[in-house]
């Protein structure tokens, strides 16, 4: 039992470190791809279309060629009202954060994702999936504040790239509002295959109208660095990223992923710093940022209480473990697309770049450790 509990501890922060370094280097990644003082390819709706494009065919290799899972029942009114308006919001996303690396240094723009809790309980309240609280909007207060004084402390503040990301945010949010009460109210949820097969392609349709009149009348073919091994090495990062947070949601809980996530902000936000060096960062910056981080934290206690609060009383740890090993050993990659489980609120407000399966089906072993897990 104790080889199996370690067993599992060392699974789990083997994943948490895959996931921490495909993040950041995701971001760090774009960022030296889209800047002109690096590899200079100012051109961030064909790098995001280079993703959505390489992210689809490998799910269509995935479940048409090799079969290693089967595709959900998608009818044309499933389609129409849920995958569309989510790829949609999810392209925009992307097209918007992928553009503030033009005009904003990385450590800004990860002190301005501080605003991501902000934005998700606005949407939520608008969209009526959640209500108004006091606790919860002064969170949301203390974030803003400690955001605008990060803000008020930036060297190279451009109110274009500000703009980008924060619109960029409120995009995100909004796609994931729209999951939980489009998808999961039809009983659909998807596993991270299936996700990249719907909604990569979507996306990729929905970037090419901005791109044909935004980027496509400046771009001169003599003129652009083309590099195959470097546009494929970025694509499969971001492709290897989704699967990162499937395996991390699967196999740890709610505060865990929220830690790592915060980790992960005060890694990135040193590398850039090292790597970029024009990122220069003030005392007012880590300040209010410091700030923003309280109210998300305490934000994230919240949201974890709550979900706790939803769930029954589960076994014992050992008892959940050795569960979950069984489990593991007969469980199967195929995908029962009737069983209309939700995820819990916590893991389902997770986001990061990239990433549409984030509110996606888990795996057998996944849904049973969430059900299970006290956190």
């Amino acid at each position: 039992m104790a080889k199996m509990i370690n067993k599992t501890l060392v699974l789990t922060y083997i994943y948490l470190l895959i996931y921490i370094i495909l993040s950041s280097g995701v971001i760090l990644y774009n960022k030296w791809v889209l800047s002109p003082k690096y590899f200079n390819f100012p051109f961030p709706i064909t790098l995001t279309m280079i993703h959505m494009g390489f992210a689809g065919f490998v799910a269509f290799l995935l479940i048409r060629v090799f079969k290693v899972v089967a595709p959900v029942k998608m009818t044309f009114e499933i389609y129409a009202t849920c995958v569309v308006p989510i790829s949609a919001f999810f392209a925009s996303s992307l097209w918007f954060g992928n553009t503030a690396y033009l005009h904003i240094s990385v450590a800004f723009i990860q002190m301005l994702k501080a605003l991501m809790p902000v934005a998700t309980f606005i949407m939520a309240v608008v969209c009526g999936t959640d209500k108004p609280r006091c606790d919860v909007f002064a969170n949301m207060l203390l974030v803003s504040v400690g955001v605008v004084i990060s803000s008020y402390g930036e060297i190279h503040f451009n109110i274009v790239g500000t703009v980008y990301q924060v619109t960029g945010i409120f995009a995100e949010a909004l796609r994931l509002v729209l999951t939980q009460v489009l998808l999961q109210k039809k009983g659909l949820t998807l596993n991270p295959i299936t996700s990249l097969y719907y909604i990569a392609p979507c996306s990729f349709v929905f970037l090419a109208l901005p791109w044909y009149v935004l980027e496509k009348p400046t771009m001169e073919v003599s003129q652009i660095q083309f590099n195959f091994w470097i546009f494929f090495s970025n694509a499969l990062c971001a492709l290897a990223l989704n699967f990162s947070i499937f395996l991390v949601i699967g196999r740890t809980g709610a505060v865990t992923i929220r830690v790592a996530g915060v980790l992960k902000d005060w890694i990135l936000i040193a590398l850039s710093t090292v790597i970029f060096p024009e990122s220069t960062i003030t005392g007012l910056n880590i300040t209010g940022y410091a700030i923003a981080l309280c109210g998300v934290v305490m934000y994230n206690y919240i949201k974890v209480r709550d979900v706790k609060a939803s769930q029954p009383t589960g076994d014992s740890l050992p008892d959940r473990i050795n569960k979950e090993w069984k489990m593991e050993k007969k469980s199967s990659d195929k995908f029962n697309p009737n069983d209309s489980e939700e995820i819990p609120r916590g893991i389902a407000e997770i986001n990061d770049e990239e990433a549409p399966l984030i509110t996606s089906r888990l795996s057998h072993i996944g849904r049973t450790q969430l059900g299970n897990h006290a956190v």
